[in-house]
C-alpha cells in the first residue's frame, strides 16, 4: 500500500515538474547573473554585448557551482578579449592562419606578449599564464574536476587581465 502511494505521488511529481518546465522554460538568451563574483560589470558595461553577455554567463556558473563551465567560459572571454585588440590595431592577421581561422590560445597569448603595437603590464603578462592553465585543464583533463577554491585562486589574475585587455583594445 505505502509502495503504491509513493509510486502515485511520484507520478504527480513528474507530471507537475514536466508542466513547470514547459511552462517556465530556461530563457533563449543569456540571463543575467545574480551577483558579480567573478567579472565586474562596470569592467565589460558597453564594450561588446557578446563580452557582457560572456561575463554573465561566467558570474552565472560561478554562482552556481559549475567551475569548470566557468573556467572554460573564462578562457574564452580571454581568447575574444585578445582576439580583440588585434582588431581594434588593424592587425588580426598576425593571429590568423592560412585559412584566416584565429590560431589557438597557447599563440593568441605568444603573439600578444610578443606584439610591439602596445605594452602589456607585467601582472597581465604572468596572469595569461594562470588563465590559460586552469582553461586548459577544465576543458581538455578527462581527471580534472575544477573546484571554487582553483576559480578563486585566479581572481585577480582574471581582474587584471579583463581589464588591461578591454583597455588595449579600446573598448573603453
Amino acid at each position: 500500500m505505502v509502495d503504491e502511494n509513493l509510486s502515485v505521488v511520484l507520478s504527480k511529481i513528474k507530471v507537475l515538474n514536466d508542466e513547470l518546465r514547459a511552462n517556465n522554460p530556461p530563457p533563449e538568451d543569456t540571463g543575467h547573473s545574480a551577483e558579480q563574483p567573478i567579472i565586474y560589470m562596470s569592467l565589460v558595461q558597453g564594450t561588446r554585448g557578446y563580452i557582457e553577455k560572456l561575463s554573465h554567463q561566467i558570474n552565472g556558473t560561478y554562482e552556481n557551482g559549475w567551475y569548470d563551465a566557468c573556467a572554460v567560459m573564462i578562457r574564452r572571454l580571454v581568447e575574444t578579449l585578445i582576439i580583440e585588440c588585434f582588431e581594434s590595431k588593424g592587425i588580426a592577421h598576425k593571429i590568423q592562419n592560412t585559412t584566416g581561422d584565429f590560431v589557438y590560445l597557447s599563440d593568441l597569448i605568444s603573439a600578444t606578449l610578443s606584439e610591439s603595437s602596445w605594452n602589456i603590464g607585467r601582472n597581465a603578462k604572468k596572469s595569461l599564464k594562470a588563465l590559460k592553465d586552469i582553461g586548459d585543464k577544465s576543458a581538455h583533463s578527462r581527471r580534472f574536476i575544477a573546484q571554487r577554491r582553483d576559480i578563486d585562486k585566479v581572481m585577480a589574475d582574471i581582474r587584471n587581465v579583463v581589464q588591461e585587455l578591454i583597455y588595449l583594445a579600446s573598448l573603453k
